[in-house]
């Protein structure tokens, strides 16, 4: 009888070389054997050429006396230094106008970025001319704008612009007011630490606490408002000594002082609290218009001054009071007068304890140039600001779309629950679209970091001016410079990935 095999079918056996496993296997061994044979290549001819021309390699040039100057440098330098010291100075330099730059265009490209989406038609469009025009003009010639149509631009030594805060301005660059600690100044820098430390490790706890139990910690709340009294009898002590005793003058101004300011206080953390911030921001704010209106306009009559200053402080305190009405109670709000009363508070109170001394060197105009102080450099201003203005017109664009990424449900959402548009943003819209933002923001960071070293075009001394510019010219060690150059922009580039991975991981979205 015959039978009917029905078993599955054995598989055809493929040929050696039209297995993709074999094939696949095959084409990755070629790739690498022509990609050692290209690098040996190089390295045989280079090693060739440099015989041919009597040069040697290594790294033992870095031993050696540079015997340059170098105009700016956070670290000590002398002809007589070495050249691993001039490979430092660039890399702190780089360091330092790459991180001012992160910081500021950070700041000013989410300010640019969310006033882009302003429902004010001229703020938006602000933004919005702001951020084509910067945009689309290349940095370099913005950094030369900057640099000679600006800063170069500016009055000679002798009649330097002088601005607040004992600051000048001239052609040689800004010059601050340095900061001149004492030994004693250390115990406030480590408490400084510190109470940052705890400030932090608290608002986590009640973060969290509040996203379990829908509520921030008991304790929190107590210590919050009575940090907010605190903070605000400091700010209405002072606001009112300065016009009791110098506006209008009068006498046991400090005690009467006192005695407003307790009251204030007390306001501050009843249900009278939105009175409380009106009248001090009235006083505040008279405070500043008429002392500016007093210095702008100084023909016209004291009573004057004092009407028009009245009338303008009455009218912000009037927004302000309206403001203070419509804030959730202060169960409802993070602590953040306790926070700052750490951070701000506790170091302070070191300070007066440890009888610690900051004092700060004010630049004198000498007869050809400034003495004391801290001069910056016009390269470094000029660098570390058309790289922040540059940058963050790239950063807005990256904010502005990440915000118009997120539902526009959940903005209804918010609505629904009667958040104002402030608390819409801040506590809804910008933590969901930082997931879209941060992957973006990480090239950017890149980007700056990457394009400081357009500072050699205009005499900044960073890296690749100091080290694979002068450094190479005189030592003539061409390859150890460039390459040791490109391995600091590698390291840089890879931290901040690294950083900013992290950072992505912890705000994107968790799939359940």
């Amino acid at each position: 009888m015959t039978t009917l095999d029905t078993g599955p079918a054995a598989a055809p056996r493929v040929s050696f070389f039209n297995d993709p496993v074999i094939r696949g296997i095959i084409y990755q061994v070629v790739v690498a054997g022509l990609l050692i044979a290209f690098i040996a290549w190089i390295v045989g001819n280079t090693a060739a050429n440099l015989a041919a021309q009597n040069k040697t390699t290594g790294f033992d040039f870095l031993w050696k006396t540079a015997g340059f100057d170098i105009s700016f440098s956070l670290l000590p330098w002398s002809r007589a230094s070495f050249y691993w010291e001039a490979f430092l100075v660039g890399i702190t330099n780089t360091l330092l106008v790459a991180f001012i730059g992160i910081v500021l265009a950070t700041m000013l490209g989410f300010t640019i970025g969310i006033a882009r989406l302003s429902s004010n038609f001229i703020v938006s469009r602000l933004a919005t001319v702001y951020i084509e025009t910067i945009r689309n003009i290349p940095l370099l010639l913005q950094l030369f704008f900057w640099y000679f149509a600006v800063l170069k631009a500016m009055p000679a030594v002798r009649e330097s612009l002088a601005l607040p805060f004992d600051i000048f301005i001239n052609q040689r660059g800004l010059m601050l007011p340095r900061p001149t600690p004492d030994q004693e100044f250390t115990w406030v820098m480590v408490t400084f630490g510190l109470a940052v430390i705890v400030a932090i490790a608290l608002s986590v706890w009640a973060l969290r606490t509040r996203t379990l139990t829908g509520r921030y910690p008991r304790q929190i709340v107590l210590a919050g408002k009575a940090a907010d009294a605190c903070i605000t009898f400091l700010i209405a002590f002072v606001a009112l000594l300065v016009l009791l005793a110098v506006i209008f003058p009068i006498s046991n101004a400090p005690m009467l002082a006192a005695i407003l300011a307790v009251v204030i206080a007390a306001l501050s953390v009843t249900r009278f609290a939105a009175l409380a911030r009106g009248v001090l921001s009235f006083v505040i704010a008279f405070l500043i218009l008429d002392t500016a209106i007093g210095g702008m306009f100084s023909s016209l009559p004291g009573f004057v001054t004092t009407a028009v200053s009245a009338a303008v402080a009455l009218v912000i305190a009037r927004v302000v009071y309206s403001g203070a009405l419509e804030r959730p109670p202060s169960e409802a709000r993070f602590p953040l007068a306790l926070m700052a009363l750490i951070v701000i508070g506790v170091p302070a109170l070191v300070y007066w304890l440890t009888d610690a001394t900051l004092a700060f060197e004010v630049p004198v105009l000498e007869r050809f140039n400034f003495r004391g102080g801290l001069q910056l450099p016009p390269e470094f201003v000029a660098l570390a600001f058309g790289l922040t203005v540059y940058t963050a017109s790239f950063i807005a664009e990256t904010v502005r779309a990440g915000i118009q990424a997120v539902n526009k449900g959940q903005t209804e959402a918010a609505q629904s629950l009667g958040l104002k548009e402030g608390d819409r943003l801040r506590l809804v819209i910008v933590p969901q679209a930082m997931r879209v933002i941060v992957p973006p923001l990480t090239s950017q960071y890149l980007n700056l970091t990457k394009n400081s070293s357009l500072g050699a075009a205009i005499g900044y001394p960073e890296l690749v001016n100091v080290f694979a510019g002068t450094a190479l010219n005189q030592t003539g060690r061409a390859i150890e410079c460039i390459a040791l150059t490109m391995l600091v922009y590698l390291i840089f580039s890879l931290l901040t990935s690294v950083i900013m991975n992290w950072y992505n991981a912890r705000v994107s979205l968790v799939e359940r």
